[in-house]
């Protein structure tokens, strides 16, 4: 399984940098671009906390994908 999110969408739809995301989640700029690339598990803190910056469930900007074979 994959984790997938709509970070860059929703920092978009937002007008929101990596660095502005990062600081309002309480996280580096380099885990935001970690996230973003997919190279990266937010904890459930994490996930929940950038959720509620966007004002969306978390499933919404997190899902669980099958792997693609």
């Amino acid at each position: 399984m994959v984790l997938k999110n709509r970070l860059k969408e929703l920092r978009a739809r937002d007008g929101l940098n990596q660095t502005e995301l990062a600081k309002l989640a309480g996280i580096s700029r380099q885990s935001v671009s970690l996230l973003e690339r997919g190279e990266y598990t937010p904890s459930v803190v994490i996930a929940l906390t950038i959720a509620k910056i966007f004002k969306e469930p978390v499933e919404s900007v997190f899902r669980i994908e099958e792997d693609e074979e």
